[in-house]
């Protein structure tokens, strides 16, 4: 039966279903497409032979909204959404958004802060007994003790708030097979890769590494850098331990090695499950689903990351080890898409996490896994590093000749020093000729090279060579396109100073950003430890951090000096850094 899964008891009817073995209690609404995590993970579930319900941003007041399916066989899957829902909810100055894009309409409000939380004790109000398996990115970065940015304090795995049975940490979709079917079977939960359990038994543990306890953690800044780096270092799965985090009450959380990554076969049968494509139609009222609408007609094509930027949790999420589709899987995938009435003949991205990695990053990595202490690109690009963009230009090369599209994108950014050491020019002549919708997104974030050291990024003349052979391309083919950077302000490491030096690189490169991101701390990644602890857990060195609310006001308005609204910010920095030299009506001056 092609159909969305069971929202409602009528639903089940519709199917001859007396039940569901597992109601999945979600955040967002219930979009059916492999974009969404809920999507994906239900579908694997189904295809595992599984009942599985939807309940879609339940009414987290009422206990009768996580009962419309009525006790489940097996257990609760909950997931607070896309989001981290703290994110979705709080901009990096904690102001509340006025916008929900994985809500009916945009709606905000919809979900609690917390979510996660909120809905295992909703279900544990009902359910004493029935097991809950907590998942998603809100899981999986808060899988053991982290540092907060909302509350400023470092909280406890979020799998003792919940008290849930079992986190699935990652992309689950063999964890969530491994646990259903333990469940089935009466199984043991404890043995499954990329999960995280507590227990009150170490009896028979072997292997481990035991963590500082979640009370020093608490009380000592030093040894949550420490523990940090410990758990940075076993993400891995061919080489990462078992994490042991010792809480009170002879209460132990143990996080088990990550899951293999799937293989190509396998990343191609999550994609062609029989998805919707589309939000429940019970959204149609409110307008839609708008997260929908920036995804519809994009596909994904890797996961992964060996990019290693400080600020991103990817590496805590998707892992290292770049897994890719098939040509073949995406292509099929594309026609399915034109021939969808909306289709208009663009194909707005090909990508994932960062576009232009296709493969792992060496050949190593297939069989021994990722470098424990050493980065792929950074400070320099590795010497077994290899850098090959054939496999995604035959992608791209096959997407452009089908019938009825018109233009083939390449939105989700590219990985410039990566682009610059591959030694075959073709991919870089095609992306520049073929894929750029007149802004190619590229994310230097900084010019600062001590700033881009603490973020895990290339040196700024890196990012120039990139720019100046853009240019170049983009001339010799008589089109009108630029390089759009991202930029940061406010990440550990910068200082009045620093962000002073990225004004001036803006002024004599004469650009004008309409976008700047505070760095924002958000859980699990090496920023946010240096945030908090003042110091990189990498080598352990102190870490400037500006966290004066001033201080950060005046950091991001230079980088917008040319707003009226930003001067007077803009002159306060100048004279604090001792820099009245930029006041004034010289050619180099940033403000009158």
């Amino acid at each position: 039966m092609t159909d969305f899964l069971p929202v409602s008891a009528d639903d089940l009817k519709k199917r001859g279903w007396d039940g569901v073995d597992f109601a999945y209690v979600i955040g967002d609404a219930y979009v059916d497409h492999s974009s969404f995590g809920h999507a994906v993970i239900s579908r694997v579930l189904e295809h595992a032979g599984y009942r599985v319900g939807i309940i879609a941003q339940p009414d987290w007041n009422d206990p009768k909204s996580i009962d419309v399916f009525g006790k489940p066989r097996l257990g609760f899957l909950v997931m607070s959404g896309n989001m981290d829902s703290m994110v979705n909810h709080y901009t990096v100055n904690k102001t509340r958004r006025d916008h929900d894009a994985y809500t009916p309409g945009g709606v905000p409000g919809k979900r609690p802060d917390r979510a996660l939380t909120v809905y295992c004790n909703l279900i544990r109000h009902t359910y004493k007994d029935v097991p809950i398996i907590i998942g998603g990115i809100e899981a999986s970065l808060r899988r053991l003790s982290h540092y907060d940015f909302w509350s400023d304090s470092v909280r406890r795995s979020v799998l003792l708030d919940c008290a849930a049975d079992l986190l699935i940490y990652g992309m689950g979709e063999k964890a969530i097979v491994e646990a259903a079917d333990a469940l089935k079977n009466g199984g043991d939960l404890t043995h499954i890769r990329g999960t995280v359990y507590s227990t009150h038994d170490m009896t028979g543990m072997r292997g481990h590494i035991t963590l500082p306890s979640f009370d020093k953690v608490k009380s000592d800044k030093q040894a949550f850098a420490r523990s940090f780096a410990q758990q940075y270092e076993n993400t891995d799965p061919f080489s990462a331990k078992p994490l042991v985090e010792a809480y009170g009450n002879g209460t132990y959380v143990v996080q088990n090695p990550p899951q293999f990554p799937l293989t190509t076969e396998e990343l191609d049968a999550v994609y062609e499950l029989p998805y919707m494509r589309n939000y429940h139609p019970m959204y149609e009222a409110a307008g839609g689903v708008p997260a929908l609408n920036e995804v519809k007609f994009s596909l994904t094509v890797n996961r992964g990351c060996f990019g290693g930027c400080s600020f991103c949790a990817l590496t805590f999420h998707q892992g290292r080890i770049v897994q890719s589709r098939s040509v073949e899987s995406v292509v099929k995938e594309a026609k399915l898409m034109i021939a969808d009435p909306e289709f208009k003949g663009y194909i707005h991205d090909v990508g994932g996490p960062t576009a232009n990695f296709f493969r792992p990053a060496c050949d190593k990595q297939l069989k021994q896994g990722a470098c424990q202490n050493r980065q792929c690109l950074f400070p320099q690009p590795c010497p077994n590093l290899k850098a090959d963009h054939s496999g995604y230009l035959r992608m791209l090369t096959e997407l452009r000749a089908l019938p009825g599209v018109k233009k083939v994108f390449v939105r989700s950014g590219v990985r410039y020093d990566y682009l610059l050491a591959d030694p075959n020019p073709a991919f870089f002549d095609a992306l520049v000729k073929h894929h750029v919708s007149g802004q190619l997104r590229a994310a230097p974030e900084h010019v600062c090279d001590s700033v881009l050291k603490r973020m895990g990024k290339p040196p700024a003349k890196v990012y120039d060579q990139f720019c100046k052979a853009f240019e170049k391309r983009t001339e010799k083919d008589g089109k009108k396109q630029y390089v759009v950077p991202y930029l940061m302000s406010s990440h550990p490491g910068s200082g009045l100073k620093e962000a002073i030096a990225l004004a001036e690189y803006l002024r004599d490169n004469r650009l004008n950003p309409m976008q700047v991101q505070d760095f924002y701390p958000t859980p699990s990644t090496v920023s946010t430890c240096m945030y908090y602890t003042g110091i990189d857990p990498r080598d352990m060195s102190p870490v400037f951090v500006p966290t004066d609310p001033f201080e950060k006001a005046m950091q991001r308005a230079l980088i917008q000096y040319r707003e009226p609204k930003n001067r007077q910010l803009v002159k306060q920095a100048l004279e604090k850094a001792g820099r009245k030299d930029l006041i004034g009506m010289g050619k180099k001056c940033l403000i009158k």
